[in-house]
């Protein structure tokens, strides 16, 4: 099996850390900001419901949903870019890789 640089290595987990940092402040600003300024958030409405009930019923769900898909495409694009395949962990896994 290949040796990977250190430093692409380091560069890959420092990219990768850094999504995760950004994907858990967008979930604890949906499950946690919206509830601590509920009083402030009273006022505003979305789809008809005030925004603080809206957002603890369903909003934070799609929130999550939609920060999988995007957590998703965006470890792809950092994968490649790194040269990280899929086809070849599975080829390694298998033992089928003649690159040892």
């Amino acid at each position: 099996m290949k040796q990977i640089d250190k430093k692409v290595a380091d560069a890959y987990f420092r990219e990768r850390v850094r999504l995760i940092v950004i994907f858990l402040i967008i979930w604890f600003i949906v499950s946690f900001g919206v509830v601590m300024f509920a009083e402030s958030f009273k006022n505003m409405t979305f789809n008809g419901f005030p925004f603080h009930y809206f957002m603890g019923a369903q909003g934070a769900i799609v929130t999550f949903i939609l920060l999988l898909f995007i957590n998703a495409k965006v470890s792809d694009n950092i994968d490649k870019k790194y040269g990280i395949s899929e086809e070849k962990n599975e080829q390694l896994s298998a033992g089928k890789a003649l690159d040892h």
